[in-house]
């Protein structure tokens, strides 16, 4: 007799709750200390496969029966062979081979289910199935589904006035599924997925269950769904102490990405609340972020670094406010590039200090609100205190972009409101548009990245500006540290370094090149075989009477340095150079020995003068540092002196200096001076590769070998500030007489906004914006002119004063902020006169 069954109800064989111990490196209640470390957890797998049983029925023969013994066996063998497991899914794409390799045309229809029952302390499992079917002899997965099973989070829910006062228990069930397999290349890590969604839910404020899993639908539309893929979500979410005599009341929602309009996510919370809202983003996957931080009260510069500082140490600041939850990810954040820092007339309330601003883009796993908590955090260690809205601070640190999101929690009636921005998150920054301070730091590093809401780039907002400031209502400002440290300069947490408070500061336009002030630089050379004047400041009685006579004479910074530079100038080792340099540096900040210019010149207007070391050596740098050296001149700008065509083993050598340098240059602080350079400096003067600028061949070879270093040098973990770097185009490095000529006459195209190269390689002026440190003094190709043409004659590099000073000359009109001479008294004249002209 045949058995005859209904429509659309086949016969199923079920493998239930099989019990595994995998690796897994993503899902799992306790975070491993490396992030690649897989974890071993128990994992319960369920199988089912539709099969018509009845042979297997009328026979009652084990041949016509699914052998689920040997299957489940099969399965313990295929999923040990393994030795790591990414996700959920990795483990049923494995079970799924075994299917399709021994199964096909056994049966043709099955639906595998893998509960992961310990992925996190704050849901019950985390549950992937895949349900697959066997079309014309080929396996095609027909469904993909992931739940977030249980999820328990307290929040402040409900109607009446009790339910507001406290936060109660919700229980939440997420299932979303799609027919298109490609979604799971695009989901975000289990425990890191399920921490964000309790967070979300816990610092909503709602009425009604129905606004609740409403919510939770659109955050999970919005994290797995990319807009190409079709994605439902089911929601379960309910309040057990709603009912006193039921266990829960509960409401359960089914929602696609249609049902969502493709705008802001913002609930619809109550207006008097305001509550922060959560959006849920790929946790463990860093993000990058735009913050920009201002300062107006005490010492700014140093409020500034110390902010970013802070900013980089997310797990102590924010463990301390009990913020790191049980099973979440390590916070990280990386500050990967700055702006330079501007002093700026203070907006909106005008009556009073002036503020420094600046830009950072950080590289974060942080979530949105977690990172304006931290931010939050920041302000207040640093000192902000409330005062009046864009009033006085220590430091303000705003959140500008999170990638591309976009993202409102202010009411919908109020989205225009301007003024309604207190404890609300609003990404990209509301004003963003209108700040002039905002908006020239972020150009300094992302002038191409579109805005979002606005679908306009940063540089079109810029040039975009009703009102733009006048350059000098909005200069550049390079800060010198006070060094070397003093005992107040301490840091509160021992994973980050004591900020050195402020000496002094620079400002300059790249610009207009007008409204601040020529800087001098004085040489001090303490070596036997300067080209200009070996052996005669190379005892400590001269080099301080030099000093004394160059501040009195109004240098504003001494120049010092162990090992000449000059073409083919002898090796010097380490211990030399520094036996060169320290004691000088020394005798310098203790103002000993005395000198005869004692009495015209104040011993602390000497023992405070700015000092920089000429060096190119880590050793060195940070020696001179540690003895009161506030600024590293590098003449090979951090790569060391083999960097220009180098071999392989140059390049190690090479990356080795640099990464020493940048930390050293990091740690304290300091200003660095960067040089364009080719190796020795009497060779390498072809820059017949870079003919397709025109005149222009070795201006545009500067900026790109000395743009390429800069950018190493900035960008990137351990980067040094962009603020902190001045340019140097190397005049009498490398060059034909006619090359040093062309750069000193257009230095202002060196660091100007313009295109540089060509073809494929075109980009952006890598050294836009930087300011500029000159030195022609009494250089060689001054002599060779002197030495051609009518009247010439051979000179000494003492006796080309005059020759120096129209160099000079020209390097102010050209918008140098420094200029490095010997001859102080003199040069001094002639700036103060260049400057009166052209500043």
């Amino acid at each position: 007799m045949s058995i005859t069954l209904p429509q659309g109800t086949p016969d199923v064989v079920r493998i239930n709750a099989l019990q595994l111990i995998l690796p897994l490196l993503s899902g799992a209640q306790w975070p491993t200390d490396e992030p690649n470390e897989p974890v071993l957890q128990p994992v319960e797998l369920s199988l089912e496969i539709q099969h018509d049983t009845r042979a297997a029925a009328s026979s009652d023969d084990i041949e016509s029966c699914i052998d689920y013994s040997k299957l489940a066996r099969g399965i313990q063998k295929k999923l040990s062979a393994e030795p790591v497991y990414d996700s959920l899914d990795h483990v049923a794409d494995t079970v799924c081979q075994l299917i399709v390799e021994k199964y096909t045309g056994a049966f043709e229809h099955f639906q595998l289910t893998i509960v992961q029952p310990k992925a996190s302390l704050l849901c019950e499992a985390l549950v992937a199935s895949y349900t697959s079917e066997l079309v014309h002899g080929q396996w095609h997965v027909s469904e993909v589904k992931h739940t977030i099973k249980g999820l328990r989070c307290p929040t402040i829910i409900g109607i009446h006035p009790h339910e507001r006062e406290a936060r109660q228990e919700t229980r939440v069930t997420v299932d979303f599924w799609s027919r298109d397999v490609r979604h799971v290349a695009n989901l975000p890590e289990g425990r890191g997925l399920v921490r964000s969604l309790y967070e979300a839910i816990y610092h909503s404020q709602y009425l009604t269950l129905e606004a609740l899993a409403s919510y939770v639908a659109k955050l999970m539309i919005s994290v797995v769904s990319d807009g190409t893929i079709a994605f439902d979500v089911k929601v379960n979410a309910s309040k057990p102490h709603a009912i006193p005599l039921a266990a829960s009341a509960e409401v359960v929602i089914h929602r696609t990405p249609g049902d969502f309009p493709a705008d802001t996510l913002s609930p619809p919370a109550e207006e008097e609340t305001s509550p922060l809202d959560f959006h849920v983003t790929k946790t463990g996957v860093n993000h990058i972020a735009v913050l920009a931080l201002g300062s107006n009260l005490g010492d700014r510069f140093r409020h500034i670094e110390y902010a970013l500082r802070l900013l980089e140490i997310p797990r102590e600041l924010l463990e301390e406010e009990g913020e790191h939850r049980e099973g979440a990810s390590p916070m990280q954040l990386t500050v990967v590039n700055t702006s330079f820092l501007y002093e700026t007339k203070a907006m909106y309330v005008t009556d009073q200090p002036a503020f420094i601003n600046g830009a950072c883009v950080v590289e974060t796993n942080l979530s949105p609100l977690t990172l304006l908590r931290l931010v939050k955090k920041v302000e207040e260690v640093v000192g902000r205190v409330p005062s009046i809205r864009h009033g006085p601070r220590a430091v303000d640190i705003d959140i500008i972009f999170y990638g591309s999101l976009v993202y409102d929690t202010r009411p919908s009636a109020r989205k225009n409101d301007l003024n309604l921005y207190e404890n609300q998150l609003i990404i990209p920054h509301a004003r963003l548009a209108e700040r002039e301070f905002v908006l020239r730091p972020v150009l300094d590093m992302i002038p191409d990245f579109i805005h979002p809401a606005l679908n306009k780039t940063v540089r079109q907002l810029a040039e975009n500006l009703e009102a733009p400031m006048e350059d000098w209502l909005m200069l550049r400002a390079v800060p010198f540290p006070k060094l070397p440290l003093s005992p107040s300069d301490v840091s509160l947490y021992p994973s980050i370094l004591p900020v050195p408070s402020t000496a002094a500061y620079w400002t300059y336009s790249t610009e207009t090149r007008k409204g601040f002030k020529t800087h001098v630089m004085a040489t001090l050379n303490t070596t036997p075989d300067s080209f200009s004047d070996g052996s005669k400041h190379n005892n400590l009685l001269s080099a301080m009477e030099y000093v004394r006579d160059s501040v009195s004479a109004g240098a504003d910074i001494v120049d010092i340095g162990g090992y000449s530079t000059r073409p083919n100038a002898p090796f010097v080792s380490v211990e030399d150079e520094l036996e060169r340099v320290i004691p000088f540096v020394k005798a310098i900040r203790s103002g000993q020995p005395q000198t005869t210019s004692e009495e015209t010149t104040g011993a602390n207007q000497v023992e405070n003068i700015l000092l920089s070391v000429d060096t190119f050596r880590p050793e060195v740098a940070e020696a001179a540092i540690a003895a009161g050296v506030n600024c590293i001149n590098d003449v090979y700008a951090f790569m060391g002196p083999d960097s220009y065509q180098e071999s392989d083993e140059g390049k190690v050598v090479s990356s080795v200096v640099t990464a020493r340098m940048k930390a050293t240059a990091r740690k304290y602080s300091t200003p660095v001076m960067l040089m364009h350079s080719r190796g020795d400096a009497g060779q390498n003067k072809d820059y017949s590769m870079y003919n397709y600028a025109g005149e222009d061949a070795v201006i545009e070879g500067i900026r790109v070998e000395l743009g390429g270093k800069v950018e190493k040098i900035v960008t990137g973990k351990g980067g040094v500030r962009r603020w902190l770097v001045i340019v140097d185009p190397g005049i009498g490095f490398s060059k034909t007489v006619q090359g040093n000529l062309h750069t000193l006459k257009n230095a202002a195209k060196v660091t100007a906004d313009v295109v540089i190269g060509h073809g494929e390689t075109q980009k952006r002026n890598p050294l836009r914006g930087y300011s500029q440190l000159i030195g022609v003094s009494r250089k060689s190709f001054l002599g060779k002119i002197l030495a051609e043409g009518e009247n010439a004659r051979e000179t000494t590099p003492t006796e080309r004063t005059w020759a120096t000073a129209a160099a000079v000359t020209c390097a102010v009109q050209q918008g140098a902020v420094s200029v490095r001479v010997h001859d102080v008294k003199k040069m001094a004249d002639v700036v103060k006169i260049a400057d009166a002209l052209w500043r």
